[in-house]
């Protein structure tokens, strides 16, 4: 499962002219399921991005989490992130999960955020549409969370 998340001042999505999620201060979340991923990994995903201290603090340090700032979240599907691009030109997706589970993924991963994280304002786009994204990324500051380099050990060398 992987996430990138842009800290914005501003971002919303757009699907057939007509304006179905907007925030101001927070998180664009691109969301993307992988083949073989969990309601688990779903979880940690979600408790990582709710935690993640990247807003500043008095001192200009990056030391604040979504909730510290009363931050908005706007979480958008994306199968593309499981882009392959080894070969060739033309990317393969056959990593990405199926509809059906990456949806349902999706959903979870977004509920977390709402309930079990109390992220009050958490906005989605709509799972398999025609999106038309704009934001305004703060920093800029943009961060890759996967769930498999979340799983593994850190060795410190």
């Amino acid at each position: 499962m992987r996430a990138v998340i842009q800290r914005v001042t501003h971002a919303s999505v757009t699907i057939d002219g007509v304006v179905k999620g907007s925030i101001g201060r927070g998180f664009l979340i691109l969301f993307g399921a992988g083949e073989g991923d969990t309601r688990e990994k779903a979880e940690l995903l979600a408790k990582k991005t709710a935690g993640m201290r990247i807003f500043k603090d008095g001192d200009g340090k990056m030391n604040l989490s979504l909730a510290d700032v009363d931050g908005s979240a706007l979480v958008i599907s994306q199968f593309t992130l499981y882009g392959d691009c080894r070969r060739g030109n033309r990317p393969s997706f056959s990593g990405a999960a199926a509809p059906d589970t990456a949806n349902e993924l999706y959903e979870y991963y977004v509920n977390l955020l709402r309930n079990e994280y109390h992220i009050a304002d958490v906005q989605t786009g709509e799972f398999g549409a025609d999106m038309k994204v704009e934001l305004l990324n703060d920093g800029p500051v943009t961060i890759l969370l996967d769930s498999e380099e979340l799983e593994r050990p850190r060795h410190n060398n």
